[in-house]
Order: C-alpha cells, then sequence, then structure tokens
C-alpha cells in the first residue's frame, strides 16, 4: 500500500508539473520564430531585445521544472509505474520542447543583436549625413548667392579683385567635390543596406529635411554658374581694358589742353593788366591769342569726341590727370571771354584816350593802380579796394562822415546798378572825367539823376542831404520849378538848370 500510495503520489505530481510547464510552453515557439523585429525601427528593436532578455530570464528560472518532472518520470520508471511509457513519452517531448526552446531563443537573441546592428549602422550614416549635409547646403546657398550677384565696378583694380576672387573660389571646387560625394555616398550605403535587408522605413533620415537629390541639384546649379560668371568676369574685363585705355587717351590729351589753356590766360591776362607796350600794342597781341584760340579748337573737339566715349562707358573717375571735361570747357570758355573783356577794354581804352585826350603814361598810371588793387585778377574791385585805390592816385578822400558821403556819390557813378564792385572800364571813365576835368551839361545831369534817384525832378532836401551847404543853397535858389508830370510840391526842375548854367566858372 505504501508503495502504491508513493506512486500515485509521484504520478500525480508528474501530471501537475507537465501541466504547468506546458502551459507556460504555449505559444513560446512561435513568439521565438517571429520575424517581428524586421518591421521595427531602432529604438522598437532595443525595446524587443529588452522583452526577449526578460524572456531569457524566466526561460532560465523554469529549467529546475524541467529537471524536476525529469527527475520525477526516473523514479517512477525505477519503482516500475504501471503507466510508464505515457509518463516517459509526456516527459520525452517536455524536454525536447526545452531543448527547441533554448535553441530558437539563443537564435532570436542572435537574430535581434544582428538587426540592431544594422538599424545602428543606418542611424549612424543619417546622422553623419545630417551632420555634413546642412553646413554643405548652407554652403551651396550661399556660393550661388554669390555667383549670381551682380556688380559694379569703375576701375580695373576693382574687376581685377573680383577675378582674383573668382580664382580662389575655384581652387576650393575640387575639396567642395570631394564632400559632396562623401555626403552622397551615405545616402547610397544607406540604399545599399535598406535593399539588402529589405528593411522598410529605413530610408527615411530622422534627423534631418534634407535630402541627397536637393544637394546633386544645387551642386548642379553651382557648376553651371561657375563658367557663366567666369565669362561675365571676363567681359567686364575686357570693358574696364578698354575703359583704362579711354582713360589713357583722354589723360594723354587733356593733359596737353589744360596746360595750354592755362598758358594762354595768364598772357592774356599779362596782356590785360596794360604793362606791355601801347594799346595798338596790346589790341594786336590779343587779336594774335584769339585767332590762335579758334585755330586750337579741334583739340577741343577731338577731347570732346573722347570724353563722350568716356561717358557712354561709365566712366567716372580718371588718376592719370587732374582736369575734367567740364573744367576744360569752363577753362575754354573763361579764355574766350577774358580774350574778348581784354579787347573791348583796350577798344574803349583807345577810344577814351584819344576821345578825351588823355596820354599813355595816365592809362598805365591808371592800370598800374587798379591793377595793384586786383589782386584777384577779376577785373573789378570791391568797394574798400576802390577807395584804397584813388587814395593811391592822390584822390582826397575825407574820413569823416561828407568823406564817406562823398564816396558813395562816387559810387553811385562808377557802379549805377549797385553789384557790389567797380569794373576798369568804369573806373576809367571816373578817372578820365576827373583828369580832363571838362564836364558837360549831359554829365551835370547825369549827376543830379543819381542824387533824385532816376526822378525827373530833385528836392530840396535831397539837395540839402547830398550837397555841401552852400552848393545846396546855391542850386536851390537858382534851379526852376519842375512843371512837367507827377510833380511834387517844391519839385526843381535840375534838366534845365544844368542846360542853362552848363560851361559857366562857377558850376
Amino acid at each position: 500500500m505504501m508503495r502504491l500510495e508513493r506512486l500515485e503520489h509521484l504520478a500525480q505530481k508528474f501530471k501537475n508539473k507537465a501541466d504547468i510547464q506546458e502551459e507556460w510552453t504555449q505559444g513560446k515557439e512561435e513568439m521565438l520564430q517571429s520575424a517581428d523585429f524586421r518591421q521595427c525601427k531602432l529604438n522598437e528593436l532595443k525595446a524587443l531585445k529588452k522583452k526577449h532578455e526578460a524572456f531569457e530570464s524566466d526561460l532560465a528560472a523554469h529549467q529546475d521544472r524541467v529537471e524536476q518532472i525529469a527527475a520525477i518520470a526516473q523514479e517512477l520508471n525505477t519503482l516500475e509505474y504501471h503507466d510508464s511509457i505515457s509518463v516517459n513519452a509526456r516527459c520525452q517531448r517536455i524536454c525536447d520542447q526545452w531543448d527547441r526552446l533554448g535553441n530558437l531563443t539563443q537564435k532570436r537573441r542572435q537574430a535581434l543583436d544582428d538587426a540592431e546592428k544594422i538599424l545602428e549602422k543606418i542611424d549612424i550614416l543619417h546622422l553623419e549625413f545630417a551632420k555634413r549635409a546642412a553646413p554643405f547646403n548652407n554652403w551651396l546657398d550661399g556660393t550661388k548667392e554669390d555667383l549670381v550677384d551682380m556688380f559694379i565696378v569703375h576701375t580695373m583694380e576693382e574687376i581685377l579683385g573680383l577675378l582674383e576672387a573668382q580664382r580662389s573660389f575655384k581652387v576650393t571646387l575640387s575639396e567642395a567635390d570631394k564632400e559632396y560625394n562623401s555626403i552622397v555616398n551615405l545616402v547610397r550605403e544607406v540604399e545599399t543596406t535598406v535593399q539588402k535587408y529589405q528593411i522598410p522605413g529605413g530610408l527615411e533620415n530622422p534627423y534631418t529635411t534634407l535630402t541627397a537629390d536637393v544637394l546633386t541639384r544645387k551642386w548642379s546649379e553651382v557648376r553651371t554658374l561657375v563658367p557663366q560668371r567666369d565669362n561675365i568676369l571676363q567681359a567686364e574685363l575686357k570693358k574696364q581694358q578698354n575703359n583704362e585705355t579711354l582713360r589713357h587717351q583722354f589723360a594723354d590729351k587733356a593733359n596737353q589742353v589744360g596746360p595750354w589753356i592755362e598758358r594762354q590766360m595768364d598772357a592774356v591776362t599779362a596782356i590785360g593788366m596794360g604793362l606791355q607796350g601801347s594799346l595798338e600794342d596790346q589790341l594786336h597781341r590779343l587779336r594774335e591769342y584769339e585767332q590762335g584760340v579758334y585755330a586750337y579748337k579741334p583739340h577741343i573737339e577731338e577731347l570732346e569726341k573722347i570724353h563722350q566715349a568716356v561717358q557712354e562707358g561709365m566712366i567716372f573717375e580718371n588718376r592719370y590727370t587732374q582736369y575734367t571735361m567740364e573744367t576744360l570747357r569752363v577753362g575754354w570758355e573763361q579764355l574766350l571771354t577774358s580774350i574778348n573783356r581784354n579787347i573791348n577794354e583796350v577798344e574803349n581804352q583807345i577810344l577814351t584816350r584819344d576821345s578825351k585826350g588823355i596820354t599813355q603814361e595816365q592809362l598805365n598810371e591808371f592800370r598800374t593802380s587798379f591793377n595793384h588793387f586786383d589782386k584777384n585778377r577779376t577785373g573789378r574791385l570791391a568797394p574798400d579796394e576802390f577807395k584804397s585805390c584813388l587814395v593811391s592816385l592822390g584822390y582826397s578822400i575825407g574820413k569823416d562822415r561828407q568823406g564817406e558821403i562823398d564816396f558813395q556819390r562816387i559810387l553811385a557813378v562808377v557802379d549805377p546798378n549797385n553789384t557790389g564792385f567797380v569794373h576798369f572800364d568804369a573806373f576809367l571813365d571816373f578817372m578820365t572825367r576827373e583828369s580832363t576835368d571838362t564836364d558837360t551839361a549831359e554829365q551835370v545831369i547825369d549827376s543830379f539823376r543819381i542824387l533824385a534817384a532816376d526822378k525827373p525832378y530833385i528836392l530840396p532836401d535831397e539837395l540839402r542831404r547830398e550837397l555841401p551847404p552852400d552848393q545846396a543853397e546855391y542850386c536851390i535858389q537858382r534851379m526852376p520849378p519842375y512843371k512837367g508830370p507827377n510833380a511834387t510840391p517844391g519839385a526843381l526842375d535840375y534838366m534845365s538848370f544844368s542846360t542853362a548854367l552848363y560851361g559857366e566858372s562857377d558850376l
């Protein structure tokens, strides 16, 4: 009875443990043989590995139960259990399955490790691409912008600087090409790996939105733009070389014309100072200079043609000459104006000398004094300069209020339009009248007209204000009343007075 009870206990224990083991192993083989990891991304695969590690621990924990099942089966055989055949068959199935689970577990671990290595390799390639593609893409964008950038140059130095920059840039293209190929090869390696192991979604780069196609398109654009930029720069170089030739042509001609104009101006100015021979000699030399200037005009016209080409070439600076076309035109016009003005002045001086009876020595004296105070050689004197000139010629101008009134009266005669300057012709007329001391009725009338501010009559108050007291009273007593239109009370007729008294010694 004890033996039978022992066998029954062992048989029941065997059955319980076998039931638990078989229940635990249910579906484990299918799970270990699954290829579910082939659809995973790297992070998902790592989670599967952790799960598999947990399964391996669980599998190891069940090792003891399998050994217990085998030991019970062995004891039942020893005690000659009546159904030992069934027990042995079930035990063998459990052991065989246990061996299969062990083998499948090792294979799945190896498969997971291999898949992880592949995905990690692809991940490293994706990350390397992202790190290198971003700066290269920025370089491509900046390079394209530089290659299509508009430029404006005006000198050879500027275009040569651009050409040197282009040359230096082209030297870097070989390294850029290596970088491009290296980056693209990363993508090609990913594609090869993905295709070989049939990894779904493996081409998608989680670290960047840039693609090899984008880089290839931009790199192709840069390679196309480089020779285009070369052609544009070479065309600009030819243009600047032509401009440089025009600069030299203009400068060579301008450096001849400019000094020639200055020499002629100095010569004409020297003649205009009136110290070179008689007035007739001066006039003769001025006429010769006038002819010479007109004969020189083809040089100016040639310079204008060169200048026109310069303008068409948008040439704004010329370091080979200090002259510009504008300054030469102005100089040319000033030279002609100076010659014509001096000719007119000399002709007027001849006319004044012959009509007024002054001598050549007097003219020279007037001219010498005028030139002395005409520091800038403008042919005119400011009021202070004019006053000093008069004093140098022995003209008495008081320093009191009456002297200032007298000087203002003289200024009104020599500068009737109140321009603020006294020209030599007006100065000469004044000095001629003063030296000959032969007033005419017309001159006296002009003097009274100035005092009357161009009115056809004059008032007693105006005479008292402008003339010495005795002269004012003399005129007031002798001038007849003005009977013309728009006469005011007390108006006096200075025209009739001047005509009646012309030639009287008291006047």
